[in-house]
């Protein structure tokens, strides 16, 4: 199976569009920083370095510090894809991140996008 183009990109390329996504419907990049810090376990010092090194999303979430295990819980469509059913884990890491920011972006409480954590 071809490896999609997605993994290739850098973190730091689609990062700024999680950020603007946010900051459009009033919530902030912090707010984004701690769902993705929340799913990966990247704090403030190693998301600044992954940012700054352009890493790909597949060495992005290959490096995780600290994997949530609670990711499993995360559950719905994104792109008319449910996220529980993407059999891809790389691409299914993506795309719960992908689902994270939607949610602090609906202005969904944090505790429930932390899955009660």
């Amino acid at each position: 199976m071809a490896r999609h183009r997605i993994f290739g990109t850098p973190f730091a390329a689609i990062y700024p569009h999680y950020i603007a996504k946010a900051e459009r419907k009033g919530h902030t990049a912090e707010e984004i920083d701690r769902v993705i810090s929340w799913l990966t376990g990247y704090d403030e010092t190693g998301l600044k370095r992954t940012l700054a090194d352009e890493t790909s999303l597949e060495d992005f979430f290959a490096q995780a510090p600290e994997p949530n295990p609670n990711a499993s819980l995360i559950t719905g469509t994104i792109c008319g894809v449910r996220v529980q059913e993407i059999e891809d884990p790389l691409m299914q890491k993506i795309r719960y991140m992908d689902l994270l920011v939607d949610e602090v972006a609906r202005g969904k409480k944090m505790t429930s996008i932390l899955r009660g954590s």
